[in-house]
């Protein structure tokens, strides 16, 4: 089972190794994380994605709580979240696949944002089964370089406010 932990902490140095040394000493699996600063320039935000069986998920957000640099910790699932992933991917085309690869984008959304003769950067913003299901389509087509973003997470509107 996955669990989103939205984060928010003090924005000084140290505190995202404090956080990834929680994970590395108790052996928590970190699957996606990614941190920035939020309106407030000493507050950042970590989304921080996590895999295990309910008592690890539950451990995970005791411990995040019990951090001095930590303000708030929220939880929640997969299901309760809007999430989106950044890809860039760099490939090396040719005459015979330069179309197959502009169809893709096209379905999927993704752009082409670079380009010479024989390669072309692509850029993908989408959910993370969305970006993983257009890198599959890549399984023929010679890949340069692969840049992707943590997850990034926010509950689901709801329409009581209380969010």
């Amino acid at each position: 089972m996955k669990r989103i932990y939205s984060v928010l902490v003090e924005n000084r140095a140290g505190v995202l190794c404090k956080v990834a040394g929680l994970f590395w000493r108790r052996c928590f699996n970190i699957d996606s994380l990614a941190v920035g600063e939020t309106d407030d320039h000493t507050v950042s935000h970590m989304v921080i994605v996590s895999s295990g069986d309910d008592k690890t998920l539950e451990q995970i957000e005791k411990q995040l709580n019990k951090k001095l640099d930590v303000i708030k910790v929220k939880t929640f699932s997969e299901q309760e979240a809007v999430s989106r992933e950044l890809m860039l991917i760099k490939v090396h085309y040719n005459r015979t696949n330069r179309r197959d690869i502009m169809e893709n984008c096209s379905i999927m959304g993704a752009q082409i944002v670079d380009m010479s003769g024989s390669m072309m950067t692509i850029q993908i913003c989408d959910t993370p089964e969305r970006v993983q299901m257009f890198l599959d389509t890549f399984k023929t087509i010679r890949i340069v370089e692969i840049t992707r973003t943590g997850t990034l997470a926010v509950t689901k509107c709801s329409e009581s406010g209380k969010d």
